[in-house]
């Protein structure tokens, strides 16, 4: 089966490549705004999307859509509910950016705890004496609270701990814990964020984890710990974060994602010199997005061949949480 796929943003040429091969067409719009989406899409039976939002509105205007395959993991921005109604198969990427976005989350994790940002700041200024008193810390032997221990939440545990050193406690209602790396103790939320100090984040956008992270929690985390998020935004009361990074809760934090993205100029968090933060780009790399681009691709295939897709995603009635 020939079939049109609607690609909104960029990918990688090794995608696009893979899908041309296979007989199906590219379709790429003119623009991302609705009433653009809605008339492109409407001649299409597949859609290959990044971050674009697809909602119901979007989808409902292609009656012979089969299969959206996601270039990426986390499908929020995906009207799931619609696809279930119309039997539309939903596939990811899973596999494609595990190390990108384990490296990207250790990375922040070094430059926070080396107080980086604070040295190169006073470097500039020409205060090479900032180094007799920006002090960070060392990383080996202190505690690293994972919380969401899908693939790439594994991924971070397992490189800390045998890279760095760190002791690892992870937290994820969802995961069966016998089959967890040996470095990897399970623990309650609540005993990971007394004890962890560094705490980084790893969970889907569901409605169980939407500001899972509020100001309860942030009290529960340990006096001059560090946070990482490489998940949602929305997964973060972000007033609550700034509370507890001003009032020393939190020694520091890394942020790659935002409640609204992209970050607004003078957001309050940009103005606190104990932050860090990346344009949502944990993922991005040159290899993860040919990875990306190729899963999703293979994702399309498989389902015009009559094939199920190796990353189903599933589509029932309440989302819970998948893995990160």
């Amino acid at each position: 089966m020939t079939l049109r796929v609607l690609v909104p943003q960029r990918i990688a040429p090794e995608g696009l490549a893979l899908l041309e091969a296979a007989g199906h067409v590219v379709v790429e719009p003119s623009g991302t705004d609705i009433p653009t989406l809605r008339k492109y899409i409407s001649t299409c039976q597949a859609v290959l999307t990044r971050t674009l939002p697809l909602p119901r509105e979007v989808l409902e205007a292609a009656p012979d859509l089969k299969v959206i395959s996601r270039h990426g993991v986390g499908v929020d921005h995906i009207d799931l509910g619609y696809c279930r109604e119309q039997n539309i198969t939903v596939t990811n990427a899973p596999e494609a950016n595990i190390v990108a976005v384990a490296e990207h989350a250790l990375t922040l994790l070094l430059v926070l705890t080396k107080n980086l940002i604070a040295c190169d700041t006073e470097l500039r200024r020409g205060n090479f004496e900032a180094r007799n008193s920006l002090y960070g810390i060392e990383v080996a032997n202190k505690t690293l609270g994972v919380v969401g221990l899908g693939k790439i939440g594994q991924a971070v545990a397992v490189r800390a701990a045998i890279g760095l050193g760190m002791n690892i406690v992870g937290f994820d209602p969802y995961v069966d814990t016998t089959n967890l790396d040996p470095a990897i103790t399970p623990v309650s939320l609540e005993v990971l964020l007394a004890t962890a100090d560094v705490v980084t984040v790893h969970v889907p956008l569901t409605p169980a984890t939407r500001r899972l992270f509020d100001a309860t929690r942030f009290d529960s985390m340990k006096q001059g710990s560090y946070f990482i998020n490489c998940s949602r935004g929305e997964v973060v009361d972000e007033k609550a974060l700034e509370n507890a990074l001003l009032s020393g809760r939190l020694r520091g934090a890394g942020l790659d994602v935002f409640e609204q993205e992209p970050l607004p100029v003078g957001h309050p968090l940009t103005r606190l010199p104990n932050v860090l933060l990346t344009p949502h780009m944990a993922a991005h790399n040159n290899e993860s997005m040919i990875r990306m681009a190729v899963h999703a691709a293979q994702g399309i295939i498989a389902v015009a061949e009559g094939r199920e897709p190796q990353w189903p995603v599933g589509l029932p009635n309440d989302q819970p949480t998948a893995k990160g």
